[in-house]
């Protein structure tokens, strides 16, 4: 089978049974932090992602943009619409209308171009967890039954747009540890919340990862795939950095190139047909455009003509 897009376009001439995109945020990351002002104008920079090879790209409709103009740019770059990201501040009671008001729109825009399947995570903002990331610092099991509260009610919006949102667990955040992964899918069914795994946040938190994705094979919705050099995570812990003073040490990097154990990784999303999202955040070569084309050529090595079969996929 063919992947496509609203145009009914070939997503990808790569591979038959997988869906392949790039997230486009290593044009904003620097080893400084997110600066979007050394960044090109956005039509360059997925310009610069159709040239890499990549055919899709997470959708973030710019606020200054109407939905119809962002697929016109999308379709002018050669590009593809996949699932983009939604976060809140989930374990804040008093958000809940303004997140369920939130998810609900995200979920929306998702369904007008053609998708149905979005990632959801909690916000990126806790200060204990920046300090000490990858280390479920300040867990607080109240805190968390809140934030399961209000994602349920998150994910019933989206499912009610025709969308299934998928956990993805993200270290400086409250879903960080494979424990807490596993509290949220426990509590909220797969019928609402899928899982959306990020394999390089997994390593980082310590996870096994390959073991975690087996377990919940049948329930992978999408996926981020992340390397990571764990030596940089190993040295910032000792030398107590927080998250973006690690991140800035070359911390993430191309697929292939860091310390995750690709070939069992694939292994266990053997069967898996939907979304593959490349993520790198900083550049690990001299270009964002240089990283691209070394995370694409990766991809048509390891992920091309993936055959269906082994684990289910909702």
């Amino acid at each position: 089978m063919t992947s496509s897009n609203t145009q009914g376009k070939p997503l990808s001439q790569a591979t038959a049974t997988t869906k392949l995109a790039i997230n486009a945020l290593e044009w904003y990351m620097t080893v400084d932090g997110y600066r979007p002002d050394l960044a090109p104008a956005l039509p360059e920079i997925y310009r610069q992602i159709r040239a890499s090879g990549f055919q899709a790209v997470p959708i973030d409709p710019p606020d200054s943009m109407t939905l119809a103009a962002y697929r016109t740019l999308l379709s002018d770059a050669g590009l593809a619409p996949a699932p983009g990201y939604f976060s809140a501040p989930f374990s804040v009671a008093s958000e809940r209308q303004a997140i369920v008001e939130g998810a609900r729109q995200a979920a929306g825009q998702h369904a007008e171009l053609g998708l149905d399947r979005l990632f959801i995570a909690d916000h990126f903002a806790d200060a204990a967890r920046l300090a000490a990331p990858g280390q479920g610092a300040g867990h607080d099991p109240a805190r968390l039954a809140v934030l399961i509260d209000n994602l349920r009610f998150a994910a019933e919006a989206m499912v009610e747009q025709g969308v299934r949102p998928c956990l993805h667990q993200h270290v400086g955040t409250l879903i960080e540890t494979p424990g807490e992964v596993e509290s949220v899918l426990a509590e909220i069914g797969p019928e609402l919340l899928l899982f959306g795994p990020d394999t390089g946040h997994l390593a980082w938190a310590g996870a096994d990862v390959a073991a975690i994705i087996r377990r919940h094979a049948g329930r992978i919705g999408a996926v981020h795939l992340k390397d990571l050099h764990m030596a940089v995570a190993a040295a910032g812990r000792s030398a107590g950095e927080d998250y973006w003073q690690i991140c800035g040490h070359h911390l993430w990097t191309e697929p292939g190139r860091g310390d995750l154990r690709f070939d069992e990784v694939l292994e266990a999303f053997a069967g898996f047909e939907g979304w593959f999202v490349v993520e790198v955040d900083v550049a690990d070569q001299p270009t964002p455009l240089e990283s691209a084309q070394v995370s694409w050529q990766w991809c048509e090595r390891h992920l091309r003509g993936r055959s269906p079969g082994g684990v289910g996929h909702p």
